[in-house]
């Protein structure tokens, strides 16, 4: 078994869609510059609301990468 040692960040993703959605454009988005990646951890969910409706959804994550 190897040993890894990892780096966290923290990022915050967006959607109107979903909170899932909003994951998912962090981690795409982030994974142009950040390499290695290997786990996220959600560490809050919140929103925006217009006209008493969810007009769109964010995420912080923790995110853990593998250092070289």
């Amino acid at each position: 078994m190897s040993e890894h040692v990892y780096k966290v960040i923290e990022i915050v993703g967006s959607s109107k869609t979903s909170v899932e959605d909003a994951i998912q454009n962090a981690i795409q988005k982030a994974s142009k510059t950040v390499h290695n990646m290997r786990w996220f951890q959600v560490v809050e969910n919140r929103g925006y609301i217009k006209d008493n409706k969810v007009d769109y959804y964010q995420v912080t994550l923790k995110i853990g990468f593998t250092v070289d």
